[in-house]
């Protein structure tokens, strides 16, 4: 397979819900094309994808695993992916190497959040998706639904799935005009019009054959084209036109043997469609007659007869109707045959692949700068030329891509190599020489050829070609020591591998943590990063059960952290080790990992360390009304240095909703553009967006959706009637917006620090630290002529030295901000959707003569004056935040689940138990289900899956995603002071505490930090030394 050719090869995945069937239609594709590595009985009881033991327990894929299929002269690379939302980040790394995608959808349960989730993956990366309708037979023998409703169920879904990807097409239409319309010479050339695709055409339809009808339990499915070719002879038309007509509103006149559209129909005719007429029909038939325990055969003896099919009569006299019809049907219309072909017929071979997603894997780009010397750039434009082309030529440059690393038994590793010689097998470098794990290379060759002992240049995504400072930290040269063809657990070695082939490499453990580069030449750009629905949200602190085993538990923790790709693991403050994990599965299949075959020790697992953010009251009228950072006497808090040199005052105001979300869901892309690493050298030509939409320059886009979000939230408060407010407050957020100095935390995220209102009450022995707002001049709000003249300007009577030394105090005023927005006032968590406006005047220095006269303390006791000043600005932040009503603000999971209707009311239960908001409810046509949304706060979400099973005796399932960040309305410093609230609460004495306050002492606990709370211990009875009774 390694030598075949790249128009021979299909590399696809499947992507599904949860329990949709995933493996076990891999198992019958392995069955019958797998050679011979699993029996057909034995398919879908295996679950061969599913080796480990743990997912064999649990019952769900855990991880992502590819096989090599031989199906006639083509040879298939397919990937098995979980479903489950806390293994997500494999779906992303079988996405990448792939071209194709089998999305499956049950359809008894239909279209869930999840297959949503892998849609939007597939599109993202560019594949070309089919559809796979499973479990068909439930609509029979489950639902008892009849022919007409069963087309109807069918319908329905296949709508739903086409509106998803309709929305995704329009996504991507509505920006290509924009892009189009909006050029920079304001014209428009007739032929941009040619890149605007054509979305009126549905993604899925089944006259097109990428819809296939299944039940993967069974092993039978057919498409549209089968029953085609079947019913082309008998009802004397062409296939084409059967095609056409047995799907949709199209029906046949017997009498004239005439295939009609419904107007053609008469008023008070019962005809039914050709699909339900000539195919679900039929089946209905065949089924019926199965499981009637009555029935003598005669129908299955007839499909037999009928379609000459060789089924041992061991089987046809077999007691169980089941194994009778899974014979029959599974020799009638056979699954693999049927998926199979349409894998090779409507899916691309990876070069026609590569060619329309280059724009994704390797984003042109172009030099602006001259810096650079031009042989690179043209060496580097070559290798991306034989990428786009799936070049596999032995001349070609050898380029791959590693989208994760993972952990293999060294006893598992073949024993004997391609030719049959011996091979010892040795450990990583990084595993040490007691280690029984190899690590492996999840990798797609994209270009050249990859053999055995080759030399090849490993890059992390931030090499830059251009930068030769980059080199050292981001190139490593590597020496691959073997390559194999993944059989599920089984490794096939081989001594080379083409373009276009998926394959596992041993030898780069030492070398790459997640995700690489791989290429033959050190002029190449990296490929893009990967895009993962969720981030890790769970977090919990480890340690070893007896100290002397930190050493091992250290180690076991870089093997995990290399072995899978969506763990994190770091080191708190505190010292402590964390580990974030995806979910409760995720975190509790990485312990088990770290305690059996990572580090090999016990250990003893913290609490789950939940993450909040700290903000302060202010929805609707006091974000907009007036924006108190733009008048000079509005209410604020002021701080002096101990010295007595620097005053500090800080106001603080609430942040749309909308501007904060964008902030922090943009943070990587400012970083990027605060951190100069776009538009210096280089610019991005295709930037791709998590929406999948290109946009030319993503300076000009981001600083574009930050003024719509702002002009929608005033919009959407005001309304359209008050038209003098609007325009007043987007002038003032405007205004604003030409005034960002900094953001926080760590520079980039929902907090802003804004530069000084021009104009302040200055005294003229002082001077003011005007700052720089430099991140409005990255973000394109202003010129960079506009900061130098507001930083040149000196307020009148101030000394050259003063204004001199306020402008080197500006690093210790946001340094101060971004201490303060990382560790709130509440319970240190950082700060949320705030805006901060920090005015520092300082002071010239007393005279020597007159400071000994005042005061015998020196200068220094005080320590560097930097130092005061930041202080005094972390302090007067927190003060503010403190003084303007804080509230808590917590991460909220979407929360979808299903119950049958006797359930319905134990699993309201369960949720107001966990302070869920329910959003809706309805119930699922055709079945006795119920879907409930929901909203539940990280918090309350553990053990809440267990939860749920117990109270509904395993009826009911749950599938949490992140959603977003949601305040707290309750003030955490609650005290009575009206009389109604005196009548209900008390007098506050003995008032419970609410929810915030109760989540912030448990933050402050574990934190250490001190916590206001009166602790009584014996209270009805004094305690003494003497025993008396």
């Amino acid at each position: 397979m390694g030598d075949s050719d790249p128009k021979k090869l299909r590399n696809i995945c499947i992507l599904a819900h949860v329990d949709h069937g995933k493996t076990t239609l891999a198992d019958q594709l392995i069955a019958t094309s797998g050679g011979g590595v699993l029996h057909p009985r034995q398919a879908g009881k295996l679950r061969f994808m599913d080796y480990l033991d743990e997912e064999q327990r649990r019952a769900i894929t855990m991880k992502s695993s590819s096989i090599a299929l031989r199906y006639e002269e083509y040879f298939i690379n397919l990937i098995d992916s979980p479903g489950h939302m806390d293994f997500c980040s494999e779906v992303s790394t079988a996405a990448r190497l792939s071209d194709g995608a089998l999305v499956l959808v049950d359809a008894v349960e239909g279209v869930h959040i999840q297959t949503h989730a892998v849609m939007r993956q597939a599109w993202v990366e560019k594949l070309t998706p089919c559809l796979v309708l499973n479990k068909i037979d439930r609509l029979i023998s489950e639902l008892k639904m009849s022919p007409m409703e069963a087309y109807e169920r069918l319908l329905r879904i296949l709508h739903e799935v086409n509106g998803i990807m309709s929305a995704y097409k329009s996504e991507k239409y509505l920006s290509d005009v924009d892009s189009i319309l909006v050029g920079p010479s304001g014209e428009v050339a007739d032929g941009n019009y040619e890149l605007l695709e054509d979305d009126e055409e549905d993604t899925f339809q089944p006259q097109k054959g990428n819809v296939a009808f299944v039940c993967a339990l069974d092993g039978w499915g057919f498409t549209i084209w089968d029953f085609a070719e079947f019913y082309a002879a008998k009802l004397g038309a062409s296939i084409d036109a059967l095609k056409k007509a047995l799907w949709g509103p199209r029906y046949y006149i017997p009498k004239n043997r005439m295939i009609v559209g419904r107007k053609a129909l008469g008023t008070g005719s019962k005809a039914q469609p050709m699909f339900v007429k000539f195919v679900l029909e039929p089946l209905w038939q065949v089924y019926q007659a199965a499981l009637k325990p009555d029935d003598d055969g005669e129908m299955l003896k007839k499909v037999v007869k009928s379609f000459n099919l060789s089924v041992p009569s061991r089987e046809l006299q077999n007691k169980d109707s089941k194994v009778v019809l899974q014979a029959v049907m599974s020799r009638w219309i056979p699954l693999s045959n049927t998926i199979l072909s349409m894998v090779v017929r409507c899916m691309p071979d990876p070069v026609v692949a590569q060619s329309f997603r280059i724009a994704r894997l390797l984003p042109k780009k172009e030099v602006v700068d001259n810096v650079a010397g031009s042989n690179v750039v043209a060496e580097a434009e070559l290798v991306r030329k034989s990428v786009e082309s799936c070049n596999s030529g032995p001349e070609a440059p050898c380029v791959a891509f590693v989208s994760k690393m993972f952990a293999v038994p060294l006893k598992l590793l073949p024993q004997r190599g391609p030719t049959g010689e011996i091979i010892t097998n040795v450990p990583d470098e990084n595993g040490g020489s007691d280690s029984d794990e190899c690590f492996l290379a999840f990798a797609r060759i994209f270009s050249g050829v990859v053999t055995v002992g080759q030399r090849i240049f490993v890059l992390s995504a931030l090499y830059d070609p251009l930068k030769d400072e980059t080199a050292h930290k981001h190139l490593q040269e590597a020496e691959l020591q073997s390559l194999y063809l993944m059989m599920g657990q089984g490794l096939k070695p081989v001594t080379f591998a083409k373009a276009g082939n998926i394959v596992a490499i041993k030898g780069l453990g030492q070398h790459i943590l997640k995700t690489a580069t791989l290429s033959s030449s050190r002029n190449c750009w990296p490929f893009s990063s990967m895009m993962f629905q969720v981030s890790p949200t769970l977090k919990v602190a480890l340690e070893p059960s007896e100290p002397a085993d930190m050493g091992a538990l250290m180690k076991g923790l870089r093997l995990l952290n290399r072995a899978d790709p969506f763990v994190e693991v770091t080191v708190s403050s505190r010292g402590e080790h964390v580990l974030a994990a995806a979910g409760e599965v995720h975190l509790e299949r990485c312990i088990k990992d770290l305690k059996e075959r990572f580090a090999k020790v016990s250990l003893k697992v913290s609490p789950p360390l939940v993450s909040y953010r700290e903000t302060i009251e202010g929805e609707g009228s006091n974000t907009f009304d007036d924006p108190r950072f733009l008048n000079v006497n509005s209410e604020y808090v002021e701080k002096t240095t101990p010295n007595g040199r620097c005053t500090v005052r800080v106001r603080v105001l609430k942040l749309p909703a909308s501007l904060t979300k964008l902030l922090d869901e943009s943070s990587d892309t400012l970083e990027e553009i605060i951190g100069g690493k776009l538009g210096n050298i280089y610019k991005k030509l295709e930037h791709k967006t998590m929406s999948g939409a290109e946009d030319d320059d993503p300076i000009e886009a981001l600083r574009k959706r930050v003024m719509d979000a702002v002009e929608s939230e005033v919009a959407s408060f005001y309304g359209e009637k008050d038209v003098d407010k609007v325009e007043k407050s987007k002038t003032s957020w405007n205004e604003a917006l030409k005034r960002i100095w900094s953001l926080g935390t760590s520079h980039v995220g929902p907090n802003i620090l804004l530069t000084p209102i021009l104009g302040a009450n200055v005294s003229d022995a002082s001077a003011l630290v005007h700052g720089s707002a430099h991140v409005s001049a990255k973000l394109g709000f202003v010129g960079s002529s506009t900061i130098r003249n507001r930083n040149n300007e000196a307020l009148p009577g101030a000394a050259e030295s003063l204004s001199v030394e306020a402008e080197s105090l500006e690093s210790s005023i946001v340094s101060g901000f971004q201490i303060a927005t990382s560790a709130g006032p509440l319970c240190e968590e950082p700060m949320w959707g705030l805006a901060f406006n920090v005015e520092a005047t300082i002071t010239p220095p007393v005279a020597p003569s007159q400071e000994l006269e005042t005061s015998q303390i020196q200068p220094e006791h005080f320590g560097l004056f930097s130092r005061q000043v930041m202080t005094a600005v972390k302090d007067a932040c927190r003060a503010a935040v403190l003084q303007r009503k804080p509230r808590l603000v917590e991460a909220m999971y979407f929360c979808e689940l299903n119950t049958p209707t006797e359930h319905l009311g134990r699993m309201y239960a369960v949720l107001a138990r966990r302070r869920a908001r329910v959003l809706k409810e309805e119930m699922q046509e055709g079945s006795p289900l119920f879907t409930v949304h929901a909203y539940v706060p990280v918090a309350e979400s553990f053990g809440f899956a267990d939860e749920l099973r117990r109270w509904t005796a395993g009826a009911a399932s749950a599938l949490l995603v992140f959603s977003h960040w949601e305040t707290l309305s309750e003030d955490p410093f609650f005290v009575p002071k009206t009389e109604e609230e005196i009548e209900e609460f008390g007098d506050g004495s003995s008032i419970l505490q609410n929810t915030a306050r109760k989540l912030i002492d448990a933050v402050r606990r574990r934190k250490g930090l001190p916590v206001e709370e009166k602790v009584v211990q014996h209270a009805t009875k004094q305690r003494t030394l003497a025993r008396k009774v």
